[in-house]
């Protein structure tokens, strides 16, 4: 499956499996009507082209006692990266590090039990350059799968 188009039996494997991850095989070949063995060879090969990186539990932050999410907004400079992405990659509480456009080069989102943690954890990254922090008071929509268009053949 080296950069193959995938098909809709493909895309249908890969929407559930994000939906969940511990279906049985027996349960998503009937879902997708193929064989066990063949969905297994499906999962396989979509595991191997790098369709499906990786299985993992989405825990519960509040229940965990992460009640403060935010967004970080960094101003890092170029010459900087070399540092700023070991230094970023070893914080526990940063969820994703993202380069983006605009103002600002870095987009971080972050967990911790407190605003005082949050502070403390700012004051550190201001090292590497000015930031803006957004806190979180709700979230709508929680990270999700992408959504991906299936024919559907059988009208």
């Amino acid at each position: 499956m080296k950069n193959k188009e995938l098909d809709s039996i493909d895309l249908k494997i890969l929407n559930i499996l994000q939906n969940d991850a511990r279906i049985s095989i027996k349960e998503l070949a009937a879902q997708v009507y193929l064989s066990s063995p063949a969905v297994s060879a499906r999962i396989e090969q979509l595991e191997k082209a790098q369709y499906i990186k990786k299985y993992q539990a989405v825990i519960d932050p509040i229940k965990m006692g992460f009640h403060i999410k935010a967004f970080v907004n960094l101003k890092v400079e170029p010459i900087q990266k070399k540092d700023f992405y070991p230094y970023i990659e070893q914080c526990p509480n940063v969820i994703e590090c993202n380069c983006v456009t605009g103002d600002y080069s870095m987009l971080l989102e972050v967990r911790f039990p407190s605003t005082h943690e949050l502070d403390a954890f700012i004051g550190d990254l201001q090292q590497f350059g000015q930031t803006k922090t957004l806190i979180v008071f709700s979230t709508s929509v929680e990270h999700r799968g992408i959504g991906l268009a299936v024919e559907d053949k059988t009208s």
